[in-house]
């Protein structure tokens, strides 16, 4: 069929890009009865085009250390798709960056980006730097080392990057003010901007509360919320990470009722369920302000239970949220979830589960939100900051926060009701995929596709 045969011809055309290929292969799986029965998809080359970014910039970033030495790291911006609109996308630091992941974040972030009805393309970029260790003088030279290659490609109008795994505030601050230098604009070029240089409040919990958004939705859909009137859902609930996402995904579970178990970074999880939980004050004050490690959580709850190293998913929970990398969530933590009785996993990262782990809980029906639906709350209140920053306007958190749970729920209702049209009714993997593509190929039929 064309679109298989698309999928093979790129995946020999790209050696070497597997992260890329998994994306491709996931997504345009769930299109194929879509595509394959429309001629006018293989007609326009609108496929062929879609697979394809714009461009791809790859630079040079040399910096110094502190104690003098000349470093040099990779940086790209991959500039996927702006039949939408301007390119958006956030800027990853660490050492495993490559073309192939930036590649398959913009992809995914192209349909991302679309779901959320906002006039925003989809693009993604980073540097294969490491920040952790590093001193605030070291991190701000290499920002201001890559924005003095990166400014000529970026613009409010053009190419709006925001932070990702290692950019937070700090980061984005420093290549602010150095494209700000090198510009003299002050304009709305970056999100996830500091509050008193543009900023919008509510950006940091987006992610997070975005996702128990869309959590809230499909569950509510399916029934499978409990004493729903009371506010009280009493479900257990793993989270993977600790960094913003991850915090705030917790910080609004809580507040729904549920009880977070379990939490992790890269060196193992914490477990402390009874009676109440993971105190998420001290998460914030370890991983927030002292910028530390999850096993320091034992230093002020001796009682939990630290598991250096361990599979955060082996353990008992009934809503699993991975909110850390990509392909953390393998086909073994599927079933071992599937074991524990757990009814749903919706996605905090960017393609956390593997194609694997995904089959296995659909079969086993377990309710799956993927994270190009799933996590699209930070970049739909970006979108947000974008048109306070052009209204020279900041809305309160309650205005934002309103209309990031509108959003959400749209983008459950697109889904939903596309998987549904196409004969998949909850099988939000397609609905998503379906819903997004649409979107996105009808803005290029509309210009023309070339």
């Amino acid at each position: 069929m064309y679109t298989q045969s698309i999928i093979e011809s790129t995946i020999v055309k790209t050696p070497g890009e597997p992260e890329f290929h998994q994306a491709l292969t996931e997504v345009l799986s769930s299109l194929a009865p879509i595509i394959d029965n429309d001629p006018i998809y293989k007609e326009s080359g609108i496929l062929d085009m879609l697979i394809a970014p714009e461009r791809i910039i790859q630079f040079r970033i040399p910096w110094q250390d502190d104690t003098g030495r000349i470093c040099v790291n990779t940086g790209w911006r991959v500039q996927y798709n702006s039949a939408l609109g301007p390119y958006k996308g956030g800027i990853r630091f660490h050492p495993s960056v490559n073309q192939s992941i930036l590649k398959f974040l913009g992809f995914e972030q192209t349909f991302k980006n679309a779901l959320t009805g906002l006039p925003i393309g989809g693009g993604k970029g980073g540097a294969d730097f490491d920040p952790k260790g590093r001193s605030d003088a070291e991190i701000m030279r290499f920002c201001q080392s890559l924005m003095t290659e990166l400014y000529k490609y970026i613009g409010a109008d053009e190419d709006v990057p925001a932070g990702d795994i290692g950019v937070g505030a700090r980061e984005v601050g420093y290549m602010y003010g150095q494209y700000k230098r090198i510009t003299g604009l002050v304009e709305g070029v970056f999100t996830g901007k500091g509050l008193s240089y543009g900023g919008s409040l509510g950006r940091t919990q987006a992610t997070g509360y975005g996702l128990l958004y869309l959590l809230d939705e499909m569950l509510t859909h399916a029934g499978n919320w409990l004493d729903k009137g009371s506010g009280k859902y009493g479900k257990l609930v793993s989270i993977s990470g600790s960094g913003n996402v991850a915090i705030y995904a917790a910080e609004k579970a809580i507040q729904m009722g549920c009880v977070v178990a379990c939490m992790s970074d890269s060196g193992g999880y914490i477990n402390d369920p009874a009676p109440d939980g993971i105190d998420l004050n001290v998460i914030k004050e370890i991983k927030l302000k002292r910028r530390g490690r999850i096993k320091d959580y034992l230093q002020y709850r001796p009682g939990a239970f630290y598991n250096e190293g361990g599979r955060i998913w082996q353990h008992p929970c009934e809503i699993a949220l991975p909110c850390a990398t990509q392909n953390e969530l393998t086909a073994d933590d599927a079933k071992s979830l599937i074991h524990y009785g757990c009814q749903a996993v919706a996605e905090g990262a960017n393609m956390p589960c593997t194609n694997e782990a995904i089959k296995i809980l659909q079969a086993n029906n377990v309710l799956y939100a993927p994270g190009k639906a799933a996590n699209a709350g930070g970049v739909a209140v970006s979108a947000l900051e974008m048109s306070q920053n052009s209204q020279r306007q900041r809305w309160t958190f309650e205005e934002v926060d309103a209309k990031l749970k509108s959003i959400m729920s749209n983008i459950f209702s697109q889904m939903s009701q596309a998987a549904e049209e196409h004969g998949m009714k909850g099988n939000y993997v397609a609905g998503a995929n379906i819903a997004g593509f649409k979107r996105v190929a009808e803005a290029m039929l509309a210009h023309g596709a070339v």
